[in-house]
Order: C-alpha cells, then structure tokens, then sequence
C-alpha cells in the first residue's frame, strides 16, 4: 500500500519547481493532489498528461495576490472532496530588484513581501485547519528558505518574510497539535528551478557552492523528498520542526569557503 493512499492534498503555486515536484511527488504515494494555480489550463494538460502514469492530481483556481481565492479554493477542494488532509504551502515571492539592505531597500516592497509570503501561509492555514479538526489529524508543510535563517547582505524583506514563515510553523503546531494536526517548514538552500538558474551568474553559482559541504545545487526533488516525509505518518511524532534542506549550507566555520575556495583553485 502507497504511503499516502485515500489521502487529499493541496499544493499552493504548483505548476512548475518546488510546487510541481511535490505535488508529483505526493500523488506518485497515492494522494489525490489539488493544485492551487492560476494557470488552470496549463494546469490541465499537466494534470491530464501525469494521469497518463496513473497519478490522480487537479486544478484549482488560486491567486496569492487575489484574497477572494483563499477561500474559494479551499471550498472547491473541500466540495470535490470533502476533506483536506494534507496542506502545502509552497507560494512564495521576493522582490530582488528592490529588496536589499535596510538603509538602501525599498520599503513598500518590504511590506509587500512580507504580507505576500507570511499572509499566504496564514491565509490559507487559517482556513484549512478547521477541515483538519473535523477530520481528527492533518499535515501542514510550509516551503520557507534557508534565508529564513541565514542573515544575509541584501534581500532583507525577503529573509525576514521567511523567518516569520518559520515562527507561524511553529505557532501552528503548538496551538493544534492537541487536534493532531502537525505542522512543519522545509528550508531550501540554492534549488535548481527555472527561477533560481535563469536569474544567477555562474560567478554567483560557484561562489555558493564553496559554502555547501556536499557540493552540489539541490533538486525539487529533494524538497519533495522532505514534504513527502512531513506529509506521511513516517513523520507522526513530528510538529513544529525547521528542516533545513540545504546540503549542509552555514553549517561549517566561517573559514570552510575560504579553505575550498583555496583547494578550487590549486586543483585547477
């Protein structure tokens, strides 16, 4: 029997990257998977072409940016199914044109980011969870950043976003963990999306790799790895936990970069 079998899920902004691979990865365990998009034609053919290998995975209407379709897709999911036993919160945005350091950033787009990245989780938590407590248990899984924890020298909106990310998980799980609702964050490191690679400078790249002790960019499949283990009663006896998934990033002294950055270049 599939892990996930007889199981609901929703998955928030998952047509492509992190979201895509987890709702893939979810459904692959027997979950009928929901995906929260606004693209629901493209949505369609990839839901239609996946069914093809036997995965059970639907559109539904959803806009981060649009508070109406907060409720409406969790009332679509909750019509279509009846319950919702698994929720991830995968939407998130920055604003790397204008996020940067504190004196020089811009401030609307500060706040932008923040009521962008915490509301989703909020929103979309705050209404799903009454729908756990009436099934009697759930799963929560919040797709942070390993910027969450990571101070950084620029991208402050966006680090300090993800940082509440982490304390609302936690918030979450001690206020329903008595309703045996678990909730979780998973934190990426440098993922290799469409996103991330399209926007970053080979410089940057290797610069970044210097500071991961396994050396090398992770995959969506490697986030979808660790949401399929918080969505699965493989993770029962875990709530409130900030699992960084990150290929051991900041884990070393502040010298470790320098010390491979200097064996980089001898190699060479």
């Amino acid at each position: 029997m599939k892990r996930l079998e007889n199981k609901v899920a929703l998955v928030t902004s998952a047509t492509r990257g992190i979201g895509l691979a987890s709702a893939k990865k979810l459904a692959s365990e027997g979950a009928t998977v929901y995906m929260g998009v606004r693209r629901m034609e493209v949505t369609q053919d990839i839901c239609d072409e996946l069914a093809k290998s036997g995965l059970k995975m639907k559109p539904v209407y959803f806009d981060a940016y649009k508070i109406d379709s907060y409720k409406t897709m969790v009332e679509d999911v909750i019509k279509d199914s009846g319950k919702i036993d698994i929720l991830v919160n995968n939407f998130g945005t920055g604003r790397p044109d204008k996020d940067y350091d504190l004196v020089n950033g811009d401030e609307d787009a500060f706040f932008e980011i923040l009521e962008s990245n915490i509301g989703s989780v909020y929103r979309v938590s705050k209404l799903v969870v009454p729908y756990m407590i009436k099934n009697g248990k759930g799963s929560i899984i919040n797709i942070s950043s390993i910027g969450g924890v990571v101070p950084d020298i620029s991208r402050i909106g966006y680090g300090v976003s993800k940082a509440g990310v982490n304390n609302i998980t936690q918030q979450i799980a001690m206020q329903y963990a008595r309703n045996n609702i678990r909730c979780n964050a998973v934190l990426p490191g440098l993922t290799a999306t469409d996103a991330a690679l399209d926007n970053m400078p080979e410089e940057f790249r290797k610069s970044f790799l210097s500071h991961v002790p396994l050396n090398r960019i992770g995959t969506p499949e490697d986030i979808a790895n660790a949401v399929l283990f918080f969505a699965s009663d493989e993770s029962s006896y875990i709530t409130g936990h900030i699992m960084e998934v990150s290929g051991g990033y900041h884990l070393g002294t502040p010298q470790y970069a320098d010390f491979v950055g200097r064996k980089m270049v001898e190699e060479k």
